[in-house]
């Protein structure tokens, strides 16, 4: 568990409907969101997130989530730079979750 970094849409899916307690972190813009974010995820924009750390709980299991994956897991990067061990990227972003649906 240490070295995961990734986690799958239908993973994630499964750990919510199981009742884990998962921190969901949406790092898209603004005009993105407004077509939808997964039910309990906040929406902190990845520029943001350097001023907006503390209110991402180092103790709860993190998912980062964008659009198709990639800036989620940048966003991912730099939190484990600045002690935040327990992140995962949501592997094909939003383009994937809202395939599943």
């Amino acid at each position: 568990m240490a070295n995961e970094t990734q986690i799958t849409t239908d993973e994630l899916r499964q750990r919510l409907a199981d009742g884990e307690k998962l921190q969901l972190i949406d790092v898209r813009e603004h005009d993105e969101v407004i077509y939808g974010m997964i039910e309990g995820a906040r929406h902190i924009p990845m520029n943001q997130i350097p001023v907006r750390m503390e209110e991402i709980d180092p103790d709860v299991q993190t998912v980062l989530i964008c659009r198709s994956g990639a800036r989620s897991e940048r966003v991912r990067e730099y939190l484990i730079q600045n002690g935040y061990d327990n992140c995962l990227n949501m592997s094909g972003g939003m383009i994937d979750w809202m395939e599943g649906e």
